[in-house]
């Protein structure tokens, strides 16, 4: 078994644990110098799309213009938010957590109206304990799967991402993908602040980039921005959810995603 192979069957919890936030992970530019070339992922054979976040916010942070691409396109594009993100502020009294998700959502109804895509679908799962629901979220998203046009794009969180409810889902996506017709795509978040260029434990040889335009990468910018509740301190004298940094990171490393 390959370093890669064994993330993701076993996840990078302790990498991503070890690079805490404040660090600042790795940067922008030391990915964007990295002389690596990747092959292109070709648009044009998508039918339709299905992107799965395990939180509202990740849809858009790692693949937010390919999917406003392709809506431009006039491909369907279904967002499906498994969590309402209501563990994103720490330790709050259920009617504060109740506040935040429903804040959240919103959030994500915005960001989606800029990307020109549909309605999100949460399936409103609790934050922060998706791996114990592994087998209910493989269960739904098999059914939205099933009810797509043959050979749907099911886009979601790579299973080595290093947070436990984004590896989770991207668990529980690959399984309801095999079981249907659909097309499994494995777009990376956080492996982008605790991995380095080269890594042992990413697959590179899986990965394909998507040729964005300025437009699509513009919309998910202002897309980003509809998050306040993460990239605004929530709180007088608190820091932001998502330090300043994560914004500028991934627009600068653009769109990959694992095949």
């Amino acid at each position: 078994m390959t370093a890669a192979e064994f993330a993701e069957s076993y996840g990078n919890a302790p990498r991503f644990g070890s690079r805490p936030l404040s660090c600042g992970g790795t940067p922008g530019h030391v990915w964007t110098s990295w002389g690596r070339s990747f092959g292109e992922l070709d648009l044009s054979t998508c039918p339709a799309l299905v992107v799965v976040a395990p939180h509202p916010d990740d849809e858009t942070l790692g693949f937010g213009a390919t999917m406003a691409l392709l809506a431009a396109r006039g491909i369907d594009v279904q967002v499906v938010s498994v969590s309402d993100g209501g563990a994103a502020q720490g330790d709050l009294t259920p009617f504060d957590r109740f506040r935040l998700e429903c804040t959240r959502r919103a959030e994500l109804v915005k960001a989606a109206k800029v990307l020109g895509v549909g309605e999100p679908i949460s399936l409103a799962l609790p934050d922060g304990e998706l791996a114990a629901c592994q087998d209910k979220i493989t269960d739904q998203l098999t059914g939205i799967l099933q009810a797509c046009p043959p050979g749907t794009w099911c886009a979601t969180t790579w299973r080595g991402d290093g947070h436990p409810d984004h590896e989770a889902v991207g668990r529980a996506a690959a399984t309801a993908a095999r079981r249907t017709t659909a097309v499994l795509l494995e777009y990376p978040v956080w492996m982008w602040h605790w991995a380095r260029p080269g890594d042992s434990a990413v697959p590179w040889d899986r990965a394909v980039t998507v040729p964005l335009t300025a437009s699509a990468v513009g919309l998910k910018q202002v897309a980003a921005q509809c998050f306040r509740s993460q990239f605004h301190p929530p709180a007088s004298g608190a820091g932001p959810v998502l330090p300043p940094f994560v914004l500028p990171r991934l627009l600068a490393v653009g769109e990959m995603v694992f095949r």
